[in-house]
């Protein structure tokens, strides 16, 4: 019979998160401010493309980043799976969309560069890869939350 509260175990410190997951924990892959700021200005003028290709660069690389530290036999993923390997098929699909983000970011820099490219089409590229980063940064922490907080018991 219990007569006291229940007290829950004390976390150990830094949580019982990896090492790669507390590093990545809350960083988006990439700074996208810049971007996002470019897309809030009225696309006029000559230097609006100069500032959106500019402010693309810091997502390009971030994202490329987050890729190397996510993907690989010493990565994020691998990690995650070691810990909790019922989440494989959430790691292959953040694997998936590490191919399509890369390839959208690629696209959208070619059509930027291009000086006829339609400012409508830019516009929508933009939005729409920025929905797609915000959905990968939210699945991503929902797996880092499913491996390393929900106990299912059995796991090791």
């Amino acid at each position: 019979m219990v007569t006291g509260p229940i007290q829950q175990p004390p976390t150990p410190p830094g949580g019982l998160r990896p090492p790669a997951a507390r590093r990545l924990s809350g960083a988006p892959p990439g700074d996208l401010h810049p971007l996002a700021r470019a897309l809030a200005v009225a696309p006029a003028g000559p230097r609006w493309r100069e500032r959106f290709l500019v402010g693309l660069g810091p997502v390009r690389r971030g994202f490329t980043e987050h890729v190397r530290v996510t993907e690989g036999p010493a990565g994020l993923y691998a990690e995650v799976l070691g810990h909790s390997p019922r989440l494989e098929r959430g790691v292959r699909l953040l694997a998936r969309e590490h191919v399509a983000i890369t390839a959208a970011l690629s696209a959208l820099q070619q059509a930027a560069e291009l000086p006829d490219a339609s400012l409508d089409d830019l516009l929508d590229r933009a939005a729409h890869l920025l929905r797609a980063l915000a959905r990968h940064r939210q699945r991503g922490a929902d797996l880092l939350w499913e491996a390393y907080e929900t106990d299912l018991g059995g796991e090791t």
